[in-house]
Formats: structure tokens, sequence, C-alpha cells
């Protein structure tokens, strides 16, 4: 690009107002792009904070429907439902019980609220006795078993109402084993999510106390993907495509900006970006000192995601963000 210089070109001209920067911004925030991920177990009247989250807490029902509620009357079209069972075993059963807690919420959801979208994490780790995403057999992740139980987990989840599926487990393939089970249950026209390109990251220190899903031995780096590879990134990507998502997801957010921006590119698919438990709760310990404002901090890296390419934001900060929208 040949453009002519100083004192011809002066950038600053379209920055002269709070109105002309609006008109010329390349990338904007919406409340319609928000996603809120909630998190359910059993009880009436149960809103337990997490320490290590700041405004997120573990929610009964009824708080669940009060909350998500909420989010729907500030513009968020949309909830990321996670689930806590009362109970933990090895074989998973609470994740596909027809009456598990994520199914109760998701009938509720969609009874009481027809036009939120109600989002389903599927995963098996809240609901292992060992914490893990798939069946363990003499110390390993078994992945080809855990499949049967996670397209079980879908079904169940789609035949309570859900909206989207959204499979976290990143077992090898598992959108396959649930499309299948989709289209046999009669759920042809339910969409996945995938959390295609999902991080073996130190950002989910906090989703662990929240959702009670800390590994009792190992860790997850031998199914989720190596914090160094974006070539990787890549291939995982185009497999879940392959098998069937219609949406991809890339986790964590921030600091894998590079991943969405490669994934939206070469793919085109909706792409979702989550801004997990780590980043949330960073800017909150920083504001809550005083060394950050919350606000401003929170808005520039989302708006940094959707500058990389991301059409969706899940975001624990979801409300905060609807409500500032509206003022700024």
């Amino acid at each position: 690009m040949n453009l002519p210089g100083f004192p011809v070109v002066r950038p600053r001209r379209l920055r002269t107002s709070p109105a002309l920067r609006r008109l010329v911004a390349e990338t904007q925030l919406n409340v319609a792009q928000l996603v809120l991920p909630l998190f359910a177990r059993s009880g009436k009247k149960l809103r337990r904070p997490v320490e290590a989250m700041p405004g997120v807490f573990q929610l009964s029902p009824d708080e669940i429907l009060r909350e998500a509620a909420t989010a729907h009357a500030l513009g968020v079209p949309a909830v990321l439902l996670f689930g806590i069972p009362d109970k933990k075993d090895a074989k998973a059963s609470g994740a596909y019980a027809r009456n598990g807690i994520v199914q109760q919420v998701v009938r509720l959801l969609k009874k009481e609220l027809p036009s939120l979208l109600v989002i389903t994490d599927v995963c098996l780790c809240e609901y292992m006795s060992h914490g893990h995403c798939g069946i363990v057999h003499g110390g390993k992740i078994l992945n080809d078993p855990s499949l049967k139980l996670l397209a079980a987990t879908a079904a169940s989840h789609a035949e309570a109402g859900a909206d989207i599926i959204a499979p976290s487990d990143m077992m090898d393939g598992r959108v396959r084993a649930i499309r299948a089970e989709l289209d046999n249950e009669g759920f042809s026209d339910t969409p996945i999510m995938s959390y295609a390109a999902k991080f073996a990251s130190a950002f989910y220190g906090p989703f662990r106390e929240v959702a009670e899903s800390a590994p009792s031995f190992g860790d997850r780096r031998s199914y989720q993907m190596d914090a160094a590879n974006a070539n990787e990134a890549i291939r995982e990507v185009a497999l879940d495509i392959q098998e069937g998502a219609d949406m991809v997801m890339v986790k964590p957010a921030l600091a894998y900006l590079d991943i969405i921006r490669r994934v939206k590119t070469e793919f085109g698919l909706p792409t979702a970006a989550y801004a997990v438990s780590g980043e949330h709760a960073m800017i909150k310990a920083a504001a809550a000192n005083g060394w950050i404002d919350e606000r401003a901090v929170t808005l520039e890296s989302l708006l940094a995601m959707r500058r990389a390419g991301a059409d969706i934001l899940i975001t624990y900060a979801a409300m905060d963000v609807a409500k500032w929208l509206k003022i700024s």
C-alpha cells in the first residue's frame, strides 16, 4: 500500500471524538456474542460462592433459573451448563442419567425461558470418582470405551431439550460418536459446538474448584493439547469438522489468540473463545487490589478475542459485560 505520509495523512483525525472513534471501529463487541457459564448442583436456594472465582457460584436449579433469567433480560442469548452430581462413580453414571442434574436444569430452563439458548458441556470428569474425562483402567484413560458414555450423555442432554451440545473431553473420535448417537435418537437438528482445540492449561485451576473435577491422580496431558503445538490444534479442529462439528471452540482464549485467528481463517466456521477461570480470576484479583480497571481490562480482552476472529465469547463476566455495553 503506497500512501502519502505526514502531514497529508494524519491518523489522529479519526480519533478526535468518541462518536468518530465508534464510527470507524473495525471490531465490535455485542451482547449477542456472549455466553454465560453456569454450574448446577442439587438443592434449593443454594448459591455457594467459589473462593477462587469471585462472582461465580455453584447454584441449585431454582437459582440457575434466576441467574439465567437475569442474564437473558440483559440480552445475553445463551448459557453453558456444567453439572456437579451428588455422587460420583467409575462409570460417570450421573452424566447420562435421565434425571441427572444437567438434565433437570435443561428441562427447567427450556420450560421457563424457551428463547434462551441452552448449551450443555459434555464431559465425564465431574461425574467420575477419579476425576478424569474418560474410563480409567490400569491407570490409563481409555479412549474408545469412553465414547459410548459421552454419546449417551449428549443424547440425554438433547432429549432434555438442550439447544447445543458441547463436548469438552478431548477423546479422539468423540464428535463422530456423538453425531451418530444424536442422529440415531432423532436429534439430527441439534448442533455440536466442539471444544476442538482445548489445551492442557494452567489457567484452568479455579475451574476445578467450582466443578469439583480435579483428577485424583496424574493430569490430563495425555488427552488435552500441548500448549507448544499450533499445527496440531489445526489438525484437531479439522478432524472435528470432518466428524460433524457445526461450531468449534478454542480454550483458553487470551494466551491462544494465534490459534483463534488460524482456526477462523482456515475453516470459517462459527468460532468460540472461552475466557477461562484463570483469566477471570486474575482480572478479579487485580481489580480488587486496585491495580487495574476491571471494566476496561475485561472489555479489552474480549475485544482482542473478537479481533482474532472469535464469533462467540464464553465469559464468566457476561452479565457485567452486558451492563457495560448498555452504558458505553
